[in-house]
């Protein structure tokens, strides 16, 4: 998410491709561990292409197009499902050792997350393609001007997006021991707020992982608190992360516009 609002644009979609991801990995197990990865990653890679394409290529803005994605994405899992859970056999090792394993002493999505926010910021200030996000995010028209191609860079974090969903889904499947298509509910809200709390600008150009990585850890404490204070309903807690994002980003504006 931090990706894609630097360059710009939001996705609405991940959490309904988290479910994709994780149903098709439960569906393939059978078809052993390889499989069942590549192909949960694939199919939320793809979408994440078609909403590159529909927003670079097409002109249509990310609000939409992966608010259609999200839709598609959450019910194209009930469908394939049956709106039932998917289970995932602890045959396959694979699989359930993403989702629960460990090296040593570190659990595998621990080291896997780790790995990747390293690999996130690596391309983000040592590559090409990050001084292009931000340039893009910074200013689109200036980009072009200087020699940049927006569309390439846009159809880049979409898909960069919809493969790390898949990843998600598919660890979660491991985890959870199943695939489940009401999975991941809500998700999008707690990346965007994560990525704002971190200090990514919702106008994009300025940002960085290391901070929204401090943002997710503030955010999961908040919310064990009130799942062990358990005076507060799911349901009210939903109403409480809106309220939360949205004060968020009005506390971001005030900042950017005293800047």
């Amino acid at each position: 998410m931090t990706v894609v609002i630097l360059s710009g644009g939001i996705d609405l979609s991940v959490g309904g491709l988290v479910a994709l991801g994780g149903v098709v990995a439960a569906m393939l197990a059978g078809q052993g561990s390889i499989i069942a990865i590549v192909g949960g990653i694939a199919s939320t890679t793809l979408l994440g292409v078609v909403n590159g394409l529909l927003v670079s290529r097409a002109r249509i803005q990310p609000f939409v197009v992966t608010l259609f994605t999200a839709s598609a994405a959450r019910g194209l899992a009930l469908s394939i499902t049956g709106e039932r859970s998917i289970a995932v056999s602890s045959t396959v090792s694979g699989l359930v050792w993403l989702g629960r394993g460990f090296i040593g002493p570190v659990p595998v999505p621990v080291l896997l997350v780790a790995l990747l926010y390293y690999a996130t910021w690596f391309m983000l200030h040592k590559s090409l393609l990050g001084l292009h996000i931000f340039a893009v995010g910074d200013n689109e028209e200036s980009s072009r001007l200087m020699g940049v191609s927006p569309d390439r860079v846009k159809l880049a974090v979409y898909t960069i997006s919809g493969l790390l969903s898949g990843l998600a889904g598919v660890i979660l499947a491991g985890r959870l021991g199943a695939g489940q298509p009401v999975a991941a509910f809500g998700w999008e809200t707690d990346a965007i707020a994560a990525a704002v709390m971190g200090g990514t600008f919702l106008g994009g150009g300025q940002g960085n992982v290391f901070p929204t990585l401090a943002g997710v850890l503030l955010l999961g404490m908040m919310y064990n608190l009130l799942n062990l204070e358990g005076t507060i309903t799911p349901w009210w807690q939903l109403v409480l992360r809106g309220g939360f994002l949205l004060l968020v980003v009005i506390f971001q504006q005030r900042i950017a516009q005293r800047a």
